[in-house]
């Protein structure tokens, strides 16, 4: 018994998804840096809360860097994508656990 052959799949669907889902994380963590900000300043300036901004700020722009350059990466129509280097798997790693980090010392 013979298999059927594979459909041809569309080799511009996954990374047009992919794509799109890093921009969705992009405009979430934007959310998120704005919210910190605001929770941050919420009570008045204090030098506690000007050093949480500017992490949150600082953990943004590494987030939204890793971001652009994986859409860049995708947006080419250079053939298949490469796969995300895991020093860059592990820049948006670490920017998005410590912007939750910010999060949790803000609310606590």
């Amino acid at each position: 018994m013979t298999r059927p052959p594979a459909p041809n799949r569309d080799p511009g669907l996954q990374p047009e998804r992919t794509r799109l889902a890093w921009r969705r994380t992009t405009l979430s963590s934007t959310v998120a840096a704005v919210l910190a900000v605001k929770a941050a300043l919420h009570g008045g300036i204090r030098p506690e809360g000007v050093i949480i901004c500017a992490l949150c700020c600082a953990l943004w722009l590494g987030f939204l860097a890793v971001a652009h350059h994986r859409i860049t990466t995708l947006a080419a129509d250079s053939g298949p994508p490469p796969p995300l280097t895991p020093r860059l798997a592990t820049a948006a790693v670490l920017c998005t656990v410590a912007v939750a980090v910010c999060a949790a010392v803000l609310v606590y």
